[in-house]
């Protein structure tokens, strides 16, 4: 058995970003033009009227302030409210691919390693753009590595699975480095017609490299000490878009084809959960919380992680403690823990522990403990 450490992370940013502002006024045009379209059928109460967003609603419910998107355009266009990505023709890498590239690279020169010393890609990830070729595959081709490469997908709880994954790859000897990327084109599944969610998503994509302790020369390292995982079913968070689409029309561009939760009983079931998943994880490991320097968790919303770490700590964390990307850059499923890691790691001294947690649909949730060197 070998031990094992991270020793890069790379993230990848879209050249576009949202303001709540933009949204807001984007969304509210669209509710003026829908009222005044159905102003009689809204008077004979056959239809019910949309409210209007606000820049106040969104940063309390939610915490976000703006996000990266790969298309902004098409998502503030009050007729088209969706990304406008053109599909690509086979011979081009795909948007996921590209994504993952540019984390990717980034992970590969913080760790001090090229494609040669990778063994294997994991493409963990919400929203996964095909269905086969595997994208890791395509990942696998575009960055010369030999070896082996599989797509997984745990919704935003991907990264901490895909990284438990890898860990157990290079601890048994199958493979010297792992390359997991994250990329998220979250912003493709948000119905941003809807009040209470289309603020929620961002893009972005994030890469780890996960490898043998005694061949890493980084000096970005983290002992993965230990990995544990969690999943309970819920419909509470669900996308039902899928293969079996076409096979029932009646479904076609129905609500449910694109994210929808209910987002009250997720912050009332989740949160909970975590904590416990976290505090038992450092107990099953002799580790206390008042060990913990920092909690690197799952950026989805403010409140959710002021609860989570206040259950753990019974106090309110600093700024440090629990670092936030959330106003930035959204939620952007399985990369935002990677992100808050990514960004906030740098200035913890050698022997921090810290905690990389991530929770979301299925519901899923990840929690690695990891030791700087």
């Amino acid at each position: 058995m070998h031990n094992v450490v991270i020793s890069g992370t790379g993230l990848y940013t879209p050249a576009n970003s949202i303001s709540n502002e933009e949204l807001v006024q984007s969304f509210n045009t669209y509710v003026a033009r829908f009222n005044a379209d159905n102003a009689d059928a809204i008077a004979r109460g056959e239809v019910e009227a949309l409210t209007e967003s606000s820049v106040a609603f969104i940063e309390k419910a939610s915490g976000i302030k703006s996000r990266f998107v790969m298309d902004k355009e098409g998502i503030l266009d009050p007729a088209r409210m969706a990304p406008r990505l053109p599909e690509r023709s086979n011979d081009e890498w795909s948007v996921l691919c590209q994504m993952a590239i540019g984390a990717a690279e980034q992970a590969l020169q913080r760790a001090g390693k090229t494609a040669a010393d990778i063994d294997g890609v994991i493409v963990a990830c919400s929203n996964l753009q095909r269905a086969y070729p595997a994208i890791a595959i395509e990942v696998q081709e575009a960055l010369g590595i030999e070896g082996f490469g599989f797509d997984m997908n745990v919704a935003c709880s991907s990264a901490t699975f895909g990284i438990q994954a890898a860990t157990n790859s290079v601890q048994l000897g199958q493979a010297r480095a792992i390359l997991m990327v994250n990329p998220e084109v979250c912003t493709g599944h948000l119905n941003f017609r809807d009040r209470d969610s289309h603020f929620i998503f961002g893009d972005a994509a994030t890469a780890v490299i996960i490898e043998r302790a005694d061949l890493a020369t980084s000096a970005h390292q983290f002992d993965v000490v230990s990995t544990k995982l969690l999943t309970k079913f819920s419909n509470n968070i669900r996308n039902n878009f899928g293969f079996l689409n076409r096979a029932a029309e009646e479904g076609i561009g129905a609500r449910d084809k694109l994210f929808v939760q209910e987002g009250r009983k997720v912050f009332r079931d989740v949160c909970p959960m975590v904590a416990e998943l976290i505090a038992t994880h450092l107990e099953e490991n002799t580790l206390n919380v008042s060990d913990v320097k920092r909690f690197w968790l799952h950026q989805a919303n403010l409140s959710m992680n002021h609860l989570i770490v206040r259950k753990l700590l019974g106090r309110e964390a600093t700024e440090e403690e629990a670092p936030v990307i959330l106003d930035t850059y959204a939620n952007t499923s399985s990369a935002g823990s990677v992100i808050a890691f990514h960004k906030h790691q740098d200035d913890l001294p050698a022997g921090s522990l810290a905690v990389l947690s991530s929770f979301g649909a299925g519901y899923s949730i990840g929690s690695v403990l990891l030791r700087k060197r």
